[in-house]
């Protein structure tokens, strides 16, 4: 399919999506440019952090239309030089994890993009809400609940909005599911089996150091079936089982697991079947309900995506993810206003509440309630 560009695909979205399902269909809130609140003004953002999602952050501003690439924030001097010259950033922007907190000066920043590691959100988050900053935050939120707690009173505190990087929000394919599962269109959904993994290889990467990352897989990509359980079903899991992988290199997952597995059960009697894992390539969202299946494979990494359902395959345009999440977010700041509650602090909290279960009933064996 070709790739359109993120406008191109709400000028078309009419042939994929009906108007009735708006709370879950693609987000209204990114309107054209004929929009009569829209003023022409672009929310201007600084990346904290330049790794690399960074990059394809970056190369996100080039199909926005409401920000753009304004600042960043590195420890690296040399990256810091060569972002200046590729995105023409002026040095009165450019900061550093030392002088970082000058940026609540800065009147040419209206939002921080953290893109740094699972152990810095917490402290980066709180400094650019003291800041005056607006802030979206990579997921996992943090390393466990209590972090995001904090950070959700030092924004409310500071009177910040404060989003989580939940890109697939944004995404034709996953809002379809969400839709699919929560009007029952095939009747109430009885099992959800969400998979994702890579095969990792590099020894040196933050993402295997347990004081960086906080985990493995899990807060990596297994917070996607987690999320795609929860907003397909629109329930909150009530407890979930949940089992270590085998350690397949003990070099490379000294510090955190290779590969988890684990179960949800939903009020409605769901159970939801999720995998997230290090040592395979995998990336497939499943749903069968009373009168009918759904699903995409690939369907929760970064497409493009194939779906269909017990009617036929499922056709939508391939966006760019991350132009249409951060013109989504900065569209509502730009007009003032409140930004979903499925994308903010807490929902953070919440799917860091199901993890530090599913970690604790991998550990432990045992079946744990989620609270």
């Amino acid at each position: 399919m070709k790739k359109l560009s993120r406008r191109s695909f709400l000028l078309n979205t009419g042939l994929a999506v009906t108007a009735s399902t708006a709370a879950v269909a693609v987000p209204s809130l990114l309107l054209s440019n004929a929009d009569s609140k829209y003023t022409g003004k672009r929310l201007n953002i600084a990346l904290c952090g330049l790794g690399r999602y960074a990059s394809i952050l970056a190369d996100g501003f080039q199909d926005a239309e409401y920000c753009k690439l304004a600042g960043i924030i590195t420890g690296t001097p040399s990256k810091a030089e060569a972002w200046k010259k590729q995105y023409d950033i002026p040095d009165k922007n450019i900061y550093n994890y030392q002088n970082f907190d000058n940026i609540k000066n800065n009147k040419d920043i209206d939002l921080v993009y953290i893109v740094l590691p699972n152990s810095m959100h917490k402290e980066y988050t709180i400094r650019a809400a003291k800041a005056g900053k607006h802030i979206i935050c990579e997921k996992p939120m943090a390393l466990n609940a209590a972090d995001c707690e904090e950070m959700i009173e030092a924004c409310k505190n500071a009177g910040v909005q404060l989003a989580i990087g939940y890109r697939l929000h944004y995404e034709p394919y996953n809002l379809e599911m969400k839709r699919l599962g929560q009007e029952k269109v095939f009747g109430q959904v009885r099992l959800i089996e969400a998979s994702l993994g890579y095969r990792t290889f590099d020894p040196n990467e933050w993402r295997l150091k347990k004081a960086m990352s906080g985990g493995g897989p899990l807060m990596n990509v297994g917070i996607y079936c987690l999320q795609s359980s929860r907003y397909v079903s629109g329930e909150e899991p009530l407890s979930v089982t949940a089992q270590f992988g085998p350690v397949t290199d003990k070099q490379l997952f000294a510090e955190v697991e290779a590969s988890i597995m684990w179960q949800l059960n939903f009020p409605s009697g769901l159970v939801s079947n999720c995998t997230s894992t290090y040592n395979c390539n995998v990336d497939r969202f499943f749903a069968s309900a009373d009168d009918g299946q759904f699903e995409l494979s690939p369907g929760i990494s970064y497409g493009p995506f194939k779906g269909r359902t017990s009617n036929g395959e499922l056709h939508f345009p391939d966006i760019n993810q991350q132009a249409a999440q951060m013109d989504g977010i900065s569209k509502l700041l730009l007009e003032n206003k409140p930004l979903p509650s499925h994308i903010t602090g807490e929902e953070g909290l919440k799917d860091m509440k199901v993890i530090d279960a599913i970690y604790k009933a991998a550990a432990t064996g045992e079946k744990i309630m989620i609270v």
